[in-house]
């Protein structure tokens, strides 16, 4: 078992971590108070990405990207992880559903989100269908070549930065011995599309300047030849890649715990109360004992899940558990971390209130604890006939 980094992801690290630094830290503060990244600075930095060989990473060489494994791939989304999510979404990784592009849709859709030319989102949660996939009530028809779509999805996230969105509507239903099943086809569908209207979604807590959306789609005619993957089956399209965004979840969560531990660990060695570090107390330094300790395994968990991908081995448990475990560590750690500071942890002059909040949508967002938690217990007692 080796578990150091090679040369190469070393470089990786580094590199993507001054690039948040430097291109991503000194602009947080004013996304965090007007809720607004300016459209010249997200270009800027996508053109930066784009110059670093960074955008695209997560696709292979064939297709225009860097080819990253899992693991180092990873290892770029915990660096990320620690600037601000409006901006770091500007540090192109698309959807790595567009792999399924055929013909035409790669040169339209594929190629151009690879260089960077096009921005995809990912429509799948509606008002009525969250967890539940197949309750989804926005619904296509066939209407001779094309299909006709009617519905509304919400919580898209940077649909109003997109060009395109990927949608998933049902187009018919399937008898199984317990239920009758939606089938779900996903789509491809342009901004401009007559009958596509995109909206301001809701006000949120969480990661300001990262907006999420509202879609309606009114009699919206969509070309057959723009349907992704075979019709019916985009349940199975989007099985297949999510695991990568719950992986994704998981390392960024990594990397806001290790930025707010990097707070808190100096704060602690120079903050002095009754004439002492208030880090020499054990209710302080047993605090930083845990966080680090969480901090670790939740690395390493999330390190193994992505190890197991690229083993080309069945690795649906180990990824929920590393969404999970980091997700519900963030919350911890980032809380504690406020305790330390008192009541300056909670003041906009530290970026440790927008991490608290930011958390909190961690547990909730590509499938809630409780979905990784049926994941994982799934796994575990079906080989066991329960």
């Amino acid at each position: 078992m080796d578990f150091g980094l090679s040369e190469e992801q070393e470089m990786i690290v580094e590199t993507v971590r001054a690039f948040v630094e430097t291109e991503i830290y000194p602009h947080e503060n004013e996304v965090e108070r007007s809720g607004i990244v300016p459209l010249g600075l997200g270009d800027e930095i996508r053109r930066k990405c784009i110059d670093l060989g960074f955008y695209a990473c997560n696709f292979p060489e064939e297709v225009g990207g860097a080819g990253l494994d899992h693991v180092t791939f990873t290892l770029v989304e915990r660096e990320l992880g620690r600037g601000s999510l409006g901006l770091t979404v500007f540090f192109g990784r698309p959807s790595g559903i567009l792999m399924a592009c055929e013909g035409e849709q790669r040169e339209r859709y594929l190629l151009p989100a690879v260089r960077g030319e096009k921005i995809d989102a990912l429509a799948i949660t509606e008002p009525d269908a969250g967890s539940d996939m197949r309750g989804m009530k926005c619904a296509a028809r066939r209407d001779g070549g094309d299909f006709v779509l009617n519905g509304t999805k919400h919580f898209i996230s940077h649909a109003d930065v997109a060009d395109f969105v990927i949608v998933f509507a049902a187009t018919g239903e399937e008898e199984t011995p317990k239920v009758i099943k939606k089938k779900i086809t996903a789509f491809l569908v342009d901004r401009g599309t007559p009958g596509f209207e995109i909206l301001k979604g809701y006000d949120s807590v969480s990661h300001r300047g990262y907006h999420n959306c509202t879609l309606n789609f009114t009699d919206c005619r969509i070309p057959e030849a723009q349907v992704l993957g075979e019709v019916h089956r985009g349940f199975d399209i989007a099985n297949q890649w999510l695991y990568g965004t719950r992986l994704t979840v998981a390392a960024t969560c990594v990397g806001r715990a290790r930025r707010v531990f990097d707070l808190a660990l100096p704060y602690a060695a120079e903050r002095k109360q009754f004439g002492k570090p208030i880090g020499a107390n054990q209710g302080v330094s047993f605090k930083l004992a845990d966080m680090i300790t969480e901090i670790d395994a939740a690395d390493w968990l999330t390190l193994a899940a992505a190890w197991q991908v690229d083993a080309g081995r069945p690795a649906d448990r180990q990824i929920a558990s590393a969404k999970l475990y980091a997700s519900e560590m963030l919350a911890r750690v980032t809380d504690e971390a406020i305790q330390i500071f008192g009541g300056m942890g909670l003041m906009d002059d530290l970026p440790l209130a927008r991490f608290w909040r930011d958390a909190r949508v961690e547990r909730i967002w590509d499938g809630t604890s409780e979905i990784q938690r049926h994941i994982i217990s799934r796994d575990l007692l079906r080989p066991l006939g329960a």
